[in-house]
């Protein structure tokens, strides 16, 4: 009689998924309770509101596409910098089904405001690593975001 093989285990504490979603969601509530507290912003707002800066005329489905939230987070964060006056809609000139999103002047400067808390807690968060360290994790990250998406760059 062959002997029943086991299932194998998943111990998420080990599981480099689970690991990175936790610690990737650590990192951003402590910097979401910053501008949360000051400014009334959820995280996929401000996630909205950073790539629209970085990238103004952005569509919806690309800031989907570009970091990874689905839909509905979107269409929502969307919605509330709307309704807020940070962010507005404008209709695309190359496609009519298309809508380009900006930030307007009030959401500019929430948004120059909110940076520098930002960077100030990327750096004190990586002040925890040498120099050495960040450059490695820097190239580590690299490596598993090509593994993670051959078919194309995550940043």
């Amino acid at each position: 009689m062959p002997e029943k093989s086991h299932p194998a285990t998943l111990r998420l504490s080990t599981f480099l998924p689970f690991r990175l979603s936790v610690l990737s969601n650590a990192i951003s509530q402590r910097i979401a309770e910053l501008y949360d507290r000051e400014f009334g912003l959820s995280i996929w707002q401000w996630r909205v509101m950073a790539v629209t800066a970085d990238t103004p005329g952005i569509s919806a489905t690309e800031i989907g596409q570009r970091t990874q939230m689905d839909k509905v987070a979107v269409s929502r964060a969307v919605a509330g910098l709307i309704e807020m006056g940070y962010l507005e809609r404008r209709p695309s000139t190359d496609d009519a089904r298309r809508s380009n999103l900006v930030l307007t002047r009030a959401g500019i400067g929430i948004y120059e405001l909110i940076v520098p808390l930002a960077l100030s807690e990327e750096a004190r968060l990586v002040s925890a690593l040498s120099e050495r360290e960040q450059a490695e994790l820097a190239r580590l990250m690299g490596k598993l975001a090509k593994a993670a998406s051959p078919e194309r760059d995550l940043w």
